[in-house]
């Protein structure tokens, strides 16, 4: 006798696109995606969190028992045995602080402690001396085959909030490849990637302004890109006309002044999210110069009078 199969049930349905956002790492993640049943996307996009859950655990400074707390804790004293993944990550950020000359550098840390954005509190010289002092990737003595580091100097601390969210969102995509979803777009804060494109449309990345929320400087159609923006806008206080922000030049322990925001677009998210802090941290003209000398990157800086500075290839291109 003939069967006949019934309705796809609810959870098998095609549903196109779907969406999910969370809190975690401190700032809104959002992942949305395309997929052909109801089921295969809410577990990839569960599987999404999930892995944003594990570099939180993992890299948050602000969780004790992390393994990034357990770095600052003990690399002072001893060489600390370090995850494959931690490894690779410092010594991409030994990398990127060798080319950017210092511009980039997880060690600003020993500084960045002593802001708190909430209160409204910002070190004085005196306070800030010794940290500066602490500061200096060439002391982050990473020996690679034993996958140990230890620091060079007392009162060092390392922190990968300049990284580690573009790390995620690469994570993430390759999570959602391996799936076998090919549209989709994960972001975390200011850095985003998008895989494929939005079912033959680009995805349209906006760009905001720093200084009037809810508006945009400009508008990106990108497709199989990471993007990642860093601006003074995010966690700041203002004190005596000085505005202080998350960003810290590794060479000062202080805010720079003059730009206000930098999106980087690249292949990956590690590297956006790196450049992007690099860029604010050297300025429009020389951070532009680094963009320019390197193949597939390309910039949108936002310079501290508001006027807006494109790369090379956004230029070519428009």
């Amino acid at each position: 006798m003939a069967s006949f199969a019934g309705p796809a049930s609810a959870a098998e349905a095609p549903v196109g696109w779907m969406r999910r956002d969370e809190a975690i790492m401190g700032t809104p993640v959002c992942v949305e995606l395309w997929v052909d049943d109801r089921r295969a996307g809410e577990a990839a996009m569960a599987a999404v969190m999930d892995e944003m859950r594990r570099i939180d655990r993992t890299m948050s400074p602000h969780k004790p028992e992390s393994e990034l707390s357990l770095i600052n804790r003990d690399a002072g004293h001893a060489p600390v045995h370090l995850s494959d993944e931690m490894c690779m990550l410092i010594a991409r950020a030994i990398e990127f602080s060798r080319w950017s000359d210092g511009a980039f550098d997880i060690s600003y840390a020993s500084a960045g402690q002593l802001y708190d954005y909430r209160a409204g509190v910002a070190p004085d010289d005196a306070a800030l001396a010794p940290a500066r002092e602490a500061i200096g990737w060439h002391q982050l003595l990473l020996d690679d085959a034993s996958r140990t580091l230890r620091f060079g100097r007392p009162g060092m601390r390392i922190d990968l909030g300049g990284f580690a969210k573009g790390h995620a969102v690469d994570r993430c995509i390759a999570i959602l490849r391996a799936r076998g979803i090919t549209n989709a777009m994960v972001s975390a804060g200011g850095d985003s990637h998008v895989l494929g494109d939005r079912r033959g449309r680009p995805w349209m990345i906006a760009v905001r302004d720093p200084r009037r929320e809810g508006e945009v400087v400009a508008v990106l159609p990108l497709q199989d890109t990471a993007v990642s923006t860093s601006g003074d806008y995010e966690r700041f206080f203002e004190k005596a006309g000085v505005r202080h922000h998350h960003l810290i030049d590794p060479r000062t322990g202080r805010s720079p002044s003059g730009v206000r925001s930098v999106t980087i677009l690249a292949n990956d998210g590690l590297t956006s999210e790196a450049l992007s802090k690099t860029v604010f941290v050297l300025g429009a003209e020389r951070g532009l110069a680094l963009v320019n000398s390197l193949p597939g990157i390309d910039a949108v800086v936002v310079d501290a009078a508001g006027q807006l500075h494109y790369s090379s290839g956004l230029l070519r291109d428009a």
